[in-house]
């Protein structure tokens, strides 16, 4: 029987400004959502301002996670199933996509140099 292949490459690392992106981005689909079902021809829609539920946008934003971004999310849901997963907080999956993507000695790093470069 051949050996089993395991894979020696690394997580990609992540810049700060990436994960901003990218909350960015989900942060206006959410309003565009928001703005599209407002517009919406719906007699019993409610007209008054609308907010995503908590759990509504930790959902939404792993929904449009890909590659290894979705590859981990699926990780960390795994053990603890699906529903569970979607249940932390907004906050919560801030942290850990920081904490994944962009450690802090890599952010200390990039500051760093980015304090070096002002100084010149």
């Amino acid at each position: 029987m051949p050996p089993k292949k395991t894979s020696t490459s690394e997580t990609p690392a992540i810049t700060l400004d990436a994960i901003r992106q990218l909350i960015a981005g989900i942060t206006a689909a959410l309003e565009a959502q928001a703005a599209a079902m407002a517009n919406a021809d719906n007699p019993n829609r409610n007209t008054g301002p609308r907010e995503c539920a908590e759990e509504d946008r930790v959902t939404f934003a792993t929904g449009t996670l890909t590659n290894d971004a979705l590859s981990w999310w699926n990780a960390y849901g795994q053990p603890i199933g699906v529903e569970q997963a979607n249940r932390i907080t907004w906050t919560k999956l801030k942290r850990l996509l920081t904490n994944k993507y962009c450690p802090r000695i890599e952010v200390k790093k990039m500051e760093d140099l980015q304090l070096g470069g002002e100084r010149r």
